[in-house]
């Protein structure tokens, strides 16, 4: 058997892993392992705030849309058109004459 095989043979029963320096390549793939579930954490910790922003800025475009709505009709019910509209349902009207102003003066 040529080198080549025989490596590849042992590679595959793993006998790497029960030699004499067994220790040394158990600690490489400990440390291999260790790096690797690391990256799985991070990557699902990143899908899980990409999910959460994702739903946060459906929520800020649901918020804006009933902000707008509310500041037109807001914007509406202030019109003078309107208030003289219910002021007239209430029985007031206008004042025919201009106002006048009031001055106090104190005396001691």
């Amino acid at each position: 058997m040529s080198k080549v095989k025989k490596g590849v043979y042992d590679f595959l029963r793993g006998s790497f892993l029960t030699d004499d320096s067994a220790l040394k390549n158990w600690r490489i793939i400990l440390f291999v392992v260790a790096l690797l579930l690391i990256v799985i954490a991070s990557a699902h910790s990143a899908d899980k705030k990409v999910i959460k922003i994702s739903v946060l800025n459906k929520k800020k475009r649901e918020l804006k849309a009933v902000y707008i709505d509310t500041e037109t009709i807001l914007t509406r019910m202030e019109m003078e058109s309107n208030i003289r509209e219910k002021a007239k349902i209430r029985g007031l009207k206008p004042s025919e004459s201009p106002p006048k102003k009031i001055k106090v003066t104190i005396k001691i």
